[in-house]
């Protein structure tokens, strides 16, 4: 390995060819670790707070090899947002001063590509009723006669939840493989290909899993040929882990797999009526089973609903339309390859939804989730350690976990236990910027309980008073859709500045159209409380309705809750506060990006200072100045206005 500490010398090749690098101690001292990794202590877990320069210390070990040997190394970001960041801006940079001959690649998941046998099919026999999808069919066709990489992301035109999205791209259950027509010309099959031949391969956590446990890439396995893994945001990794090591079912996949039988029947098969009948059986029993929950979208508690004697009759009935049709498509098999493919679809199905349906197993989680349309249905493992710990011996890797945010305190043991990890080096290394100087915390007094209906009017009449007298952006995070709908509503209609609201269009484009506006509001929820970097006056102020605590009735965290209880632990200890504590941490580590940020954080919950367990998140949140006061939280801004005008 090249001498890591040479690399980020003040005269070394970094300082040489990065306009503005500064060498920085925590920085040095993370790519050495990295570089110090072997056969016998391959695994390492790095706490990097903001300003560490974590994304160049992971970067320089990964394109410089390990012994003067090239070796491949796969980068994978917690969302498509930051593995666009770092494919398109950081690993450029770095690349170009250590090693310009190093082959990257970018890889995303499969329903981020368009699938050009799916679109033909779409538009050959689009459904007349929906006019909305018709309109959105046609920006997607004009978009595929222009695109090169085939890339959804590129159309910014279309929400982030357009309808006609799962029409024009695939699944794993719905792709054809090496038996489409159009292989030859799949964006997705030239994207893998790319990454196969590639040193450094940027992915995200959903890929990396899809391909480890679902081995969905589908032709040839990407991940056993690389020689280190890199998981950065890897305080999401327990969770997501969990959603691939456990088993699902939708209605949406019951109704795409009715549409693609009844597709067949009107194009292809015109002679196998019954494959029409099977597809209204299917989506008729996946309506009937959606339509006993509410109408809101829920997540509760599957075990518990299933003693429902109507739940347990529409269950068995969409067991029966699932065997009936299996037996159909058999009759059918070698016809045609997507009938083929459709029957392994039902097999799957079946065999998932039988086990979806026998709830009395232990060691699960069994949850249900509904959107206004769908519902799905889950078995989640309550621990992965032991799986993800045997996947992580069986691959003679290097692995590297790094995030902001992993350590509860000074103790990385909620990671390291969730995902048996008890073997790795761990390592804290502080941000080198002066909080007491750049920020400020504010607890406003006098607020309602979080619970309280008049907590809404609260979080409102704070964000009107501080968005006033703030020249730069601001930030509202959420802890639910419900509380951000309701302020979006008001502060649309009252502010004439822009005001930005997640899912009116992508994340990527509201960022841009905040960075740009300079004094923009921007309301989001979870995917905005980490993996955004806005630098500068664009961003002076985070407003946070309530500490981030789990909702109480999610299934998965009551049986985690339950499993602690019957370990003898303290749930609320153990369980919830390190999980609200490190999403915390993430909401508040928007603000400051740079060592000339300067702002306020503002956390709209009085149990930061009423509660005993209050001091843990304050132990962890960075060495701001604190306050209880809106006054001062002005006078801050005020300040900074100041100084930032007489430095310009």
């Amino acid at each position: 390995m090249t001498d890591i500490s040479a690399v980020f010398a003040p005269d070394g090749a970094l300082s040489k060819t990065i306009e503005g690098f500064q060498p920085r101690q925590a920085q040095q001292e993370m790519a050495q670790a990295i570089a110090e990794l072997s056969d016998e202590q391959p695994l390492l877990v790095v706490e990097a707070e903001t300003g560490t320069g974590k994304t160049f210390a992971y970067l320089a070990p990964a394109l410089l090899g390990q012994a003067g040997k090239r070796q491949q190394v796969i980068i994978s970001t917690g969302t498509k947002n930051l593995q666009e960041q770092l494919f398109h801006r950081d690993l450029p940079r770095l690349r170009e001063a250590l090693a310009p001959g190093c082959v990257a690649a970018l890889l995303k998941g499969r329903s981020n590509y368009l699938c050009i046998q799916r679109m033909n099919q779409f538009v050959a026999s689009p459904p007349r009723s929906e006019k909305v999808m018709l309109q959105q069919a046609q920006i997607v066709k004009q978009w595929a006669n222009q695109t090169r990489s085939g890339d959804i992301g590129e159309l910014t035109s279309l929400p982030e939840d357009a309808l006609v999205l799962p029409q024009i791209t695939s699944t794993q259950d719905n792709c054809l493989g090496r038996d489409c027509p159009d292989y030859d010309d799949c964006y997705l099959v030239k994207a893998r290909k790319e990454a196969m031949e590639a040193d450094i391969v940027v992915v995200n956590h959903h890929l990396f899993f899809a391909d480890a446990v679902l081995k969905d890439t589908g032709f040839g396995e990407l991940i056993p040929q690389a020689d280190m893994v890199i998981f950065d945001e890897a305080h999401q990794i327990p969770d997501i882990a969990s959603q691939y090591f456990s088993e699902s079912l939708s209605s949406r996949q019951l109704s795409e797999l009715a549409q693609d039988l009844r597709l067949l029947y009107s194009t292809e098969l015109k002679d196998l009526k019954q494959l029409d009948r099977v597809a209204d059986q299917l989506e008729k029993c996946a309506r009937d089973l959606r339509l006993q929950f509410a109408r809101d979208p829920e997540r509760g508690n599957w075990r518990e609903v299933m003693q429902k004697e109507a739940v347990l009759n529409d269950s068995a009935r969409l067991l029966e339309a699932l065997e009936r049709g299996q037996a159909i498509t058999k009759a059918a098999l070698g016809r045609n390859k997507t009938l083929d493919q459709c029957y392994e679809r039902m097999v799957l199905l079946k065999g998932r939804w039988q086990q979806l349906m026998d709830t009395k197993r232990t060691g699960y989680s069994f949850w249900y989730e509904t959107t206004p349309r769908q519902i799905s249905v889950h078995q989640t493992p309550l621990s992965v350690a032991d799986k993800f710990s045997n996947y992580i011996e069986s691959q003679k890797m290097r692995w590297v976990f790094t995030s902001a945010t992993l350590a509860v305190g000074d103790s990385f043991a909620h990671f390291t236990h969730r995902l048996g990890l008890q073997s790795a080096r761990t390592l804290v290394l502080p941000s080198p910027f002066d909080f007491s100087k750049q920020a400020l915390l504010c607890m406003p007094r006098y607020l309602p309980q979080p619970s309280d209906p008049a907590m809404y009017q609260a979080v409102l009449n704070i964000a009107r008073e501080l968005i006033s007298c703030n020249r730069g952006g601001t930030f509202l995070l959420f802890t639910s859709y419900r509380m951000l709908n309701k302020v979006a509503d008001v502060l649309i209609n009252e502010l004439e500045r822009p005001v930005l609201v997640q899912g009116h269009t992508s994340k990527r484009e509201l960022l841009d159209q905040f960075v740009a506006a300079g004094d923009a509001v921007l309301l989001g929820t979870s995917s905005f409380w980490e993996g955004v970097d806005v630098r500068g006056d664009a961003l002076r102020c985070v407003i946070i309705d309530k500490l981030p605590f789990a909702s109480p009735d999610d299934p998965l965290l009551q049986a985690r809750i339950e499993d602690c209880k019957l370990r003898g632990g303290n749930p609320f200890a153990e369980v919830q506060i390190p999980q609200a504590v490190i999403s915390l941490k993430q909401g508040a580590g928007r603000l400051i990006r740079d060592a000339n940020d300067s702002g306020v954080l503002v956390v709209c919950d009085n149990r930061l200072v009423s509660r005993q367990y209050g001091k843990t998140f304050l132990q962890s949140l960075p060495a701001m100045q604190r306050t209880r006061s809106l006054e001062s939280v002005k006078s801050f801004l005020q300040q900074t206005d100041n100084t930032t005008q007489e430095t310009e």
